[in-house]
Parts: C-alpha cells; sequence; structure tokens
C-alpha cells in the first residue's frame, strides 16, 4: 500500500510541476522512446539475470512489494507459542516426542493451533528439519547454529541477487535514456530541413527519452530495490527468531526462557511484549 502511495506522490508532483507550469502531456507520450528505453532494460535484465532471478524479481513485484514483509507482530506471537508449545513437549515427553508432528507437520494438532506458521512453507521445513536433527540425537547447539547461520547466509545470498538484479536495472536505465534521446537526435538531424516547429517537436521528443530514464530510475526502480531490500531483510528475522529459539532449547533453557530469547531477536514494530507473550502461553493447551 505504502509502494502504491509513494508512487501517486512521484507521478503527481513530477506531471503536476509540469502541467501547472504550462507543460501539455501530448508532448511526452513518446512511444517509441519508451520502447528503446523500457525493452533495453528489459533485455539487460535477462542477459544478466538466472532463471532464478528471474522469477525472484517477479515474484517479488507482485508479492513484496505491494504487501510488504510478510511477517507481523500477529506471526511472531504464533511463532513464539509453536515454539513454546514443542520445546514444552519436547522437556516433557523428551526430543523423540516431537518426531510425529515434524515429520507430518500439516496433519499435526499441535501444528494446526498456528495456521499463519502452517501457511509458510519455507518457515515449516525450515523449523521441522532442525527440530529433526534434535530427534536423531543432535545435541551440540554450536554446530547445529554454526549449520543453521549457513543456511540462513544462502538465503540472504539469494535475496541480495534479486535486489541487485533490481538496483542493476535502476542503475542502467539513465543510460538508455540518453541512448534513446540520441537516436532522437539523429532522427532530428535527418530532418534538418522541416520548419522549426516540426524541429522543436522532434528534440523535444528526445528529451523525454532521457527525462524517462532519470524518473525512471530515481523515481521507480531506485526506491522499488530499496523496498524490497528492506522487506527481504525484516522477512529474514523470523527465520533468525526460529534459530535463536532452538539453539536456547538445545543448551538446556525452561521453554519460557527459550521463548524469551527468541522474543528479544525482534524488532520494536513487531516485538510483543513480555507480558503479552506470558498471556498467550498460559492460555495455550498442554501440548502432546
Amino acid at each position: 500500500m505504502l509502494f502504491i502511495v509513494g508512487l501517486i506522490i512521484v507521478v503527481a508532483s513530477v506531471l503536476g510541476g509540469y502541467m501547472a507550469n504550462g507543460g501539455h502531456l501530448g508532448v511526452l507520450w513518446q512511444p517509441f522512446e519508451f520502447v528503446i528505453i523500457f525493452g533495453g532494460m528489459l533485455g539487460a535484465f535477462v542477459i544478466a539475470s538466472p532463471k532464478q532471478v528471474l522469477t525472484g524479481v517477479g515474484k517479488a513485484f507482485s508479492g513484496t512489494l505491494i504487501k510488504g514483509p510478510k511477517h507481523g507482530k500477529d506471526s511472531y506471537m504464533e511463532l513464539i507459542g509453536l515454539l513454546y508449545s514443542l520445546f514444552k513437549l519436547a522437556k516433557t515427553k523428551g526430543d523423540l516426542a516431537l518426531e510425529g508432528h515434524i515429520e507430518k507437520p500439516h496433519d499435526s494438532a499441535l501444528f494446526a493451533q498456528f495456521p499463519k506458521f502452517l501457511g509458510d512453507h519455507h518457515a515449516v521445513e525450515f523449523l521441522c528439519d532442525y527440530l529433526r536433527l534434535l530427534t536423531l540425537g543432535t545435541s551440540n547447539a554450536h554446530e547445529v547454529g554454526d549449520i543453521i547461520d549457513h543456511e540462513l547466509e544462502i538465503h540472504h545470498d539469494e535475496s541480495h541477487a534479486i535486489v541487485g538484479a533490481l538496483s542493476s536495472m535502476a542503475d542502467g536505465v539513465p543510460a538508455l535514456g540518453i541512448v534513446a534521446a540520441v537516436l532522437g537526435v539523429i532522427h532530428t538531424m535527418g530532418s534538418i530541413t522541416e520548419p522549426p516547429e516540426v524541429l522543436g517537436h522532434l528534440i523535444g521528443g528526445a528529451l523525454v527519452g532521457t527525462f524517462s530514464g532519470i524518473l525512471m530510475s530515481y523515481g521507480f526502480m531506485g526506491p522499488v530495490a530499496t523496498s524490497v531490500g528492506k522487506s527481504f531483510e525484516a522477512d529474514s528475522r523470523y527465520f533468525t527468531c526460529i534459530k535463536t529459539g532452538i539453539i536456547a532449547h538445545m543448551q538446556g533453557y525452561a521453554p519460557q526462557v527459550s521463548v524469551e530469547f527468541a522474543r528479544k531477536t525482534l524488532g520494536s514494530t513487531v516485538r510483543p511484549t513480555f507480558a503479552e507473550v506470558e498471556e498467550m502461553i498460559g492460555n495455550l493447551p498442554s501440548p502432546s
């Protein structure tokens, strides 16, 4: 939603200021200039990006950019409740008691209490994979922590590749705008015998290329790359929260302490208070 608001402000400010100064919108409609700029940008993007980045950018535009970070305060409350239930079950009945739940989480009555988490395939797989290590007898928290860090680093690199592709497009669009402008000037020079009003229209059309490239870069693509990057960074904290809880549990802390460690990794805008967590886990049914 904020992306839409920001886009409206940019377009209204630029075009509104232009029109208020006596400019005519019709002059800015130069479809062939746009074909050169945006077609060149798209082609360069396809050349430079592997398939997973192309797919990731498409998903970023259709989901991340519009919706923002996937996880809010409610999601983290639910995550903390799930971690508490799992850790409490493991403390009372042993880590092997988790096996039936993590092998088929979508059939688990315990996981069913936390539908938002269950709807995130990546998070479910991430949590179950590391809890499975516990059921297999893994007990070294430092080794597991190192493995989790390595996986999170891979995930970060994949997200960074998507943000990097968007940033590269933002950096390249002004140059493509200059290309479109130069081609427009070349076309104008070929029509040098035309009357001044025709030449003025041609020169104006050529300058639209430069204008469009700069506006696209600094008014749209650059902010898009920044917004997507911040959303990816915010979502990565969800997995850091899971990691912190697992490591605390492996080190022998009580479930309440393990989830408190996890809660402390959260930013102020999404972090539930200690009292809210206490109330929430107090109302959870006993895990079985």
